[in-house]
């Protein structure tokens, strides 16, 4: 969710607070300055928004349609908390130069940027690009969401509606040209990032008289997004269209695909028409974006939760083939379903980086090169399952946990452009390992909850339960 309740605090005149004609004067003045046609205060924000912002720097591979294998930013992240602890974060990040990283523009960390037309506030947003320079990952940014005047709401800083339904709620399509306009005030601001994700989840864009997804109007807002973004900087790597890869029960026959379907279920054939479409009628992608789960969308995981992943291999093979191999990412993925309050608690943590590596295994097989893993930290408290890093409220916050420790792994051992490798595998052991190999490095993920003694590329070992080996070549 975006961050609620946001407040700027300082500067603010209160006339009733002031003393004397001469202070309220000024205050008047002030409010009088701030304040647009409608009472829509600007207090606080900028007309400058294009303007460069810091010290933009070259990443790794800005010029390529991949980026590898990092973490999306949430609400709460290492940009802020303790010194100690984000100090902690960085120096971890930094080191062989860091994964990628991805921020919204607005939600998830970042407050409003452009509450009222042409008046800017991208103060959190410049934190969180700060960091991402800091920490040395390639900086990615997903072009969502929308200002609330430009989805029927309010103008104003202190109008926005931090709602879960507000916050997913599209731009009105008479504000598709200016949130194009906005996409490339922050393509000029942040010159170094150099790859955009254009929306997410289609959010908003559900056609409820047709029972499907309005894949026409979150096209033609992609191909305002993309020549907008083009314009600015012919070399900016545009990509979508971000659907949520859903899939059914395999015995479900409403909205059930007849032809990408397999143990794990069947895909919704909504979602392949929504993809279609736009692979169809886009001006342009550099590279293409999905997310999605391993699991059904009635939480299955089908046969069980390793098997469920192979999911993940044949959508990702279904996308290539669709858009004639363009460059995959997945900008999001599940293998743990969540519980009613979105969190994923249910397993322990070894079980949950096993099948984790198993599903990295997957998207790589599906011929994915880049991937985001969502959520890097909690607000606060010792217990943070599945992620990152501890949080960096306190001093002692910020050590890596064992998802890191995975991910950051596979990123440097699988990056994009590898050759993978076919290595042999005992056939006893066949049905209980996940492999990955590359002529470096042997990636082996225990899928039984019992040790094991297993064969694999010439080497025998033994494997705790749910245990994830990583073998040097």
């Amino acid at each position: 969710m975006g961050r609620h309740g946001w407040y700027s605090g300082a500067g603010r005149w209160r006339l009733t607070a002031l003393l004397g004609v001469g202070a309220a004067v000024v205050a008047l003045v002030v409010a009088l300055v701030n304040a647009l046609p409608g009472g829509a205060s600007s207090e606080g924000t900028t007309r400058d928004g294009a303007k460069v912002h810091g010290t933009p720097v070259t990443p790794r591979d800005a010029d390529e349609p991949y980026v590898g294998w990092g973490f999306t930013h949430t609400q709460f992240s290492a940009d802020e908390g303790s010194a100690a602890a984000t100090d902690r974060v960085e120096g971890l990040l930094s080191k062989g130069g860091g994964p990628p990283q991805n921020q919204a523009i607005m939600g998830w960390g970042a407050d409003n940027p452009e509450p009222v037309k042409g008046r800017y506030d991208f103060a959190a947003l410049d934190r969180r690009v700060d960091f991402m320079r800091k920490s040395g990952g390639v900086p990615v940014i997903t072009l969502c969401c929308a200002p609330d005047w430009m989805k029927g709401g309010k103008a104003g800083v202190d109008n926005t509606d931090w709602s879960q339904s507000a916050l997913e709620t599209a731009p009105t399509p008479d504000h598709y040209k200016d949130y194009a306009a906005l996409a490339a005030t922050v393509a000029r601001r942040y010159p170094d990032v150099r790859h955009f994700l254009v929306w997410n989840e289609f959010k908003g864009f559900w056609n409820n008289a047709r029972a499907r997804w309005d894949y026409e109007g979150y096209t033609e807002l992609y191909n305002l997004v993309y020549r907008a973004l083009k314009k600015v900087d012919p070399k900016i790597m545009v990509g979508g269209p971000y659907l949520v890869m859903d899939s059914v029960d395999p015995r479900q026959k409403e909205n059930a695909s007849t032809t990408l379907r397999g143990p794990w279920g069947a895909m919704d054939q909504r979602v392949l028409d929504a993809f279609g479409y736009w692979n169809t009628h886009k001006a342009g992608a550099d590279f293409v974006v999905v997310d999605g789960s391993s699991y059904t969308k009635d939480d299955e995981l089908l046969p069980n939760e390793f098997a469920a992943t192979d999911k993940l291999t044949a959508v990702g093979r279904w996308v290539r083939q669709q858009t004639h191999g363009l460059p995959l990412w997945w900008a999001e993925y599940y293998v743990e379903p969540a519980d009613g309050n979105d969190d994923r608690k249910g397993w322990p943590e070894a079980h949950r980086v096993a099948v984790q590596a198993a599903g990295l295994i997957a998207m790589v097989k599906g011929g994915a090169s880049s991937g985001f893993y969502w959520n890097p930290e909690e607000e606060k408290g010792t217990d943070c399952p599945g992620c990152l890093w501890t949080p960096t409220g306190s001093a002692a916050g910020g050590r890596a946990l064992p998802m890191y420790d995975l991910l950051s792994r596979f990123d440097k051992a699988f990056p994009p452009g590898t050759t993978y490798e076919t290595v042999p595998i005992a056939p006893d052991d066949v049905p209980n390992v996940r492999v990955l190999a590359s002529a470096k490095t042997v990636l082996v993920v225990n899928t039984l909850n019992r040790p094991i003694s297993a064969q694999v590329d010439g080497r025998r070992f033994d494997m705790g339960a749910y245990a994830v080996k990583w073998l040097e070549r």
